[in-house]
């Protein structure tokens, strides 16, 4: 791997759209997505990410930027203490947590694998709260005259089952449990 690539884990997963690309807004262009909390107490990670943005800003420097570097430059790396560009607080999710918006190009989606890295073929096992290790890589970019570090989603290893985040569909039990079960067989109450 080069210095912009990195992996992280482990890590809890948010804003999962993986198998399918995704548009936020009508008119975007649809991507892969994943936005990844990072436990604050894992320095370890943090101290790569922020190596891995150093690089990515050298090859904008050389590369993308001609040797000039904005002030404040930009990244997907955000306080998940602080509040989000509209002023709103992160998610009760985020407290204590870096929170990293990841994204990959419909040409390079995500490879998705299990702890013993086969790919799941099962797309209801990857969803917004589970846990895992995610490979990522930093890139400089240029983009309507603003400068800044991206982040590239390459792969997820899903390490375990999270409460689901975003809310979820009651189960059938939970969705019926005042209605009568009928016999199919006979069609009487059970």
């Amino acid at each position: 791997m080069n210095a912009t690539t990195i992996t992280i884990g482990e890590a809890r997963l948010s804003y999962v759209h993986v198998f399918e690309p995704y548009a936020a807004t009508p008119g975007q262009e649809p991507k892969y997505t994943a936005t990844i909390l990072i436990p604050k107490a894992n320095t370890a990670a943090k101290r790569q990410i922020d190596e891995a943005i150093e690089a990515a800003k050298q090859q904008g420097l050389q590369n993308r930027w001609n040797g000039q570097a904005p002030a404040m430059l930009a990244t997907t790396l955000h306080d998940g203490d602080g509040f989000k560009q509209n002023g709103e607080a992160y998610g009760p999710e985020c407290k204590g947590h870096w929170v990293l918006n990841c994204n990959a190009n419909t040409n390079h989606p995500p490879k998705v694998v299990n702890l013993a890295r086969q790919p799941i073929i099962d797309q209801s096992e990857v969803y917004s709260g589970i846990y895992g290790w995610v490979n990522i890589n930093f890139y400089p970019y240029l983009n309507a005259g603003k400068k800044g570090i991206g982040c590239g989603l390459n792969s997820i290893m899903k390490t375990r089952d999270g409460e689901p985040l975003g809310g979820s569909a009651p189960s059938v039990d939970e969705a019926f449990a005042n209605v009568p079960q009928i016999d199919p067989l006979t069609g009487l109450p059970m």
